[in-house]
């Protein structure tokens, strides 16, 4: 019994190793791409325009301020000077930006305690309970990436739609694409991988923990039919 339990033991560490270090890589794409998220939300490089009246100057226009850019290296922001002048544009973005920190950060905080790496809750039912948690984690973790996705793709969107609008007279200066909506988008879409990833982490630890209980059985069954044997002899 005790050769068996140490099997048991070096067998079960054997298969949390690919977990915990897909659980790792999933954690660490997670961070990374929160942060992505943040620092396009803060970025006031959403949409960009620059006029041939005035080449050595060129205008950001972002959720919280807009900024002239001179070539010469200054840089002049102004805040919004009242929230319910803003456009429906601007509020949609700034909710949804918000709210996809917020679940971002929130599924970040649930997943940690379930990481392999967190040395707590080892027997059975904590097992579980850290299963529940990453998976958790992982879906607020894409619903994240999904409200990241959706206002950075609609402002892109508008910006289309008025670059290419015909009623325009091609002398007016138009809107163009920024860094900060780049930013959003690989944020987002690393928010969705990064869910999947430990979705993906918690189904593995699922499948590797089966076999076991399997072994137990199947050690118990054979120290049966040995004792069995040995006193019908």
């Amino acid at each position: 019994m005790d050769l068996l339990s140490v099997e048991t033991r070096e067998a079960g560490r054997s298969m949390e190793a690919p977990t915990c270090i897909l659980e790792l890589l999933g954690m660490l794409v997670y961070v990374g791409a929160w942060l992505c998220a943040l620092a396009s939300t803060i970025l006031p490089q959403w949409l960009t325009m620059s006029t041939s009246l005035l080449p050595i100057e060129s205008y950001d226009l972002g959720l919280w301020e807009t900024c002239v850019v001179q070539d010469i290296g200054g840089i002049e922001c102004r805040s919004y000077d009242s929230l319910l002048g803003l456009s429906n544009d601007l509020k949609l973005a700034r909710i949804l930006m918000c709210t996809a920190l917020t679940v971002g950060l929130l599924g970040i905080l649930v997943a940690i305690p379930g990481l392999h790496l967190i040395k707590s809750c080892k027997d059975y039912d904590g097992h579980q309970t850290k299963r529940t948690l990453t998976i958790t984690g992982g879906v607020l973790g894409m619903m994240s990436g999904v409200l990241c996705l959706v206002p950075v793709s609609y402002i892109a969107h508008m910006a289309v739609v008025h670059f290419f609008d015909e009623k325009v007279p091609d002398v007016v200066p138009r809107w163009e694409f920024g860094d900060a909506l780049f930013c959003g988008w690989a944020a987002g879409f690393l928010l969705v991988v990064a869910g999947l990833i430990m979705v993906t982490s918690s189904r593995c630890s699922q499948v590797e923990r089966h076999p076991v209980p399997q072994r137990r059985s199947q050690a118990k069954s054979t120290d049966r039919n040995r004792r069995k044997h040995s006193e019908y002899v």
